[in-house]
């Protein structure tokens, strides 16, 4: 097949890298022919990003998304080079399949099934600058680096205060008429931005965007201690449930040792049955001797007494 089933747009992923914070990326899935397509998401990462749905149908003429989401980093990769990959398997399904009919054996490729298979590279992208000239470095407390502008004002003292070089002042009076914008502060306040700028005052400065990063800082830091606490309960439950397996295990040992005790004494009686059967075989046997020793004698004298009449008798006749 030529064309292929599904247009992925776009081919990278692209992730705005920011320490100890959540990013994430959407997949536009179009399919332009008249058939029902299944689509699978892989990744050579699975623990580090979360793909929502990762699998699911595209209808004829339609589009579908999904979204990749790459799990808070704490630390950065070398030069921003990111070695993660994704696979987009795609294959054509009967006309009506939903999402819940979905199997495995559906991406499986045995020579009956028509498997497409398209990749995307993960790019890790820094953020932008923000509007007031600030961009952001993630730490633990979450500082702000400022960004210096390409001309900086030349502050000069007149009559014991500092003010703006006249040129410079001219400059910006020029600016603000053709762009109609105040790229810099006005002369009266700049005695003020330095007394502000002093050691010891900067250090208590924090832009007001800062307060969203500490709610969702806040947030992570609450869903960590959650997520930990839900693991110390499944650990716990864990090991409960493996102290359980050993104690079964133990009685399905002792379980193991009567059953082939007792196996052990029923051949032994059936043995001893079997023996007790034969022996008295035997003594039928030999009482059946014994009534037919018994019987026989007098039959016997009875015919030599017959025998013994009938001669006699012939001889007293003749």
């Amino acid at each position: 097949m030529n064309k292929e089933l599904l247009d992925i747009q776009p081919r990278e992923l692209k992730f705005t890298f920011v320490l100890k914070r959540r990013s994430s990326c959407s997949v536009q899935l179009v399919n332009d022919s008249n058939q029902y397509v299944a689509f699978k998401v892989k990744t050579t990462s699975p623990k580090k990003y979360c793909v929502q749905p990762n699998v699911g149908i595209v209808l004829p003429s339609s589009t579908c998304n999904f979204t990749v989401t790459m799990q808070a980093q704490r630390e950065a990769p070398p030069d921003m080079q990111c070695k993660d990959k994704f696979l987009i398997q795609s294959t054509i399904v009967p006309f009506g399949t939903t999402e819940d009919d979905i199997t495995p054996s559906m991406f499986t490729k045995d020579g009956f099934n028509h498997i497409e298979e398209n990749k995307l590279k993960v790019v890790l992208v820094s953020p932008p600058l923000l509007k007031d000239g600030f961009k952001h470095f993630e730490e633990n407390n979450f500082k702000v680096a400022p960004v210096s502008p390409p001309h900086s004002p030349v502050l000069q003292p007149i009559n014991g205060t500092l003010k703006l070089d006249p040129a410079h002042e001219a400059s910006i009076s020029k600016d603000q008429v053709i762009n109609g914008v105040e790229k810099y502060p006005p002369s009266h306040t700049v005695a003020n931005a330095l007394e502000e700028l002093k050691p010891g005052k900067n250090d208590d400065l924090k832009p007001t965007d800062n307060v969203e990063e500490l709610k969702l800082a806040k947030e992570i830091e609450d869903l960590k201690l959650a997520k930990e606490i839900e693991e110390q309960k499944l650990a716990k439950a864990t090991e409960e449930l493996q102290s359980k397996l050993n104690e079964w295990k133990v009685k399905l040992c002792e379980a193991d040792t009567s059953i082939a005790k007792l196996t052990a004494e029923r051949n032994a009686i059936i043995q001893e049955r079997e023996t007790f059967r034969q022996e008295l075989v035997v003594l039928r046997r030999k009482k059946g001797v014994r009534r037919v020793t018994v019987v026989g004698f007098p039959f016997l004298f009875v015919c030599m007494v017959g025998l013994i009449g009938v001669v006699l008798g012939y001889i007293l006749h003749s």
